[in-house]
């Protein structure tokens, strides 16, 4: 009995470093657990999904820059546009400044999980990365924008991964009168 045991821990932990803890999951829901477990994510390419990619700094509320491999990467979040605070050819737009700052919370110094969507494009015509954006402890970070009213769900060409759900939190963040949806703030105006 111990020596199936041991030889059961033996075949979990290699199960681990051979998969990732995504696909592990997906095929046993019950090892939810690895989440609170693995915690040492190991760096991929960024062409795809990556994870274990620190923030170097948040350029607005959709844009950050990130290590990957010793390189700092721009990284434009997919499905939501924040009002515009860097783009000189624009004036700073209502709640611009605060959505920067509430990315700025959310990510600083945060050690961040990138996904890409097939629907889209690997980068945009700014030569940014496309990516979806996961704190460690699965915070969805692209939702939580347009969920909390930092940010409008957007739609580039076409429909990508995730755009109903940020419809639907977008809907809910205008019923609610969140961020840049209140009255006292932008009423949903730019």
């Amino acid at each position: 009995m111990q020596k199936s045991l041991i030889a059961l821990g033996i075949t979990f932990l290699i199960s681990i470093l051979l998969y990732s803890k995504d696909t592990l999951t997906e095929y046993f829901p019950e090892l939810k657990i690895l989440d609170q477990l693995v915690t040492a994510p190991v760096a991929r390419d960024v062409k795809g999904d990556a994870t274990g990619s620190n923030v170097v700094r948040v350029v607005d509320g959709d844009t950050i820059v990130v290590k990957i491999e010793g390189h700092d990467e721009k990284v434009r979040l997919i499905g939501i546009n924040s009002p515009e605070t860097v783009d000189p050819r624009k004036p700073v737009e209502c709640f611009g400044k605060e959505a920067k700052e509430h990315l700025q919370r959310l990510l600083s110094g945060a050690n961040v999980r990138l996904e890409d969507d097939p629907s889209q494009q690997d980068k945009d015509k700014y030569n940014r990365f496309l990516r979806y954006i996961f704190l460690s402890d699965g915070t969805f970070v692209n939702l939580l924008m347009v969920g909390d009213g930092y940010a409008y769900e957007y739609t580039y060409e076409v429909p990508y991964k995730y755009q109903q759900t940020f419809k639907d939190a977008q809907q809910k963040a205008t019923e609610q009168g969140m961020g840049l949806w209140n009255k006292k703030t932008c009423n949903g105006e730019k």
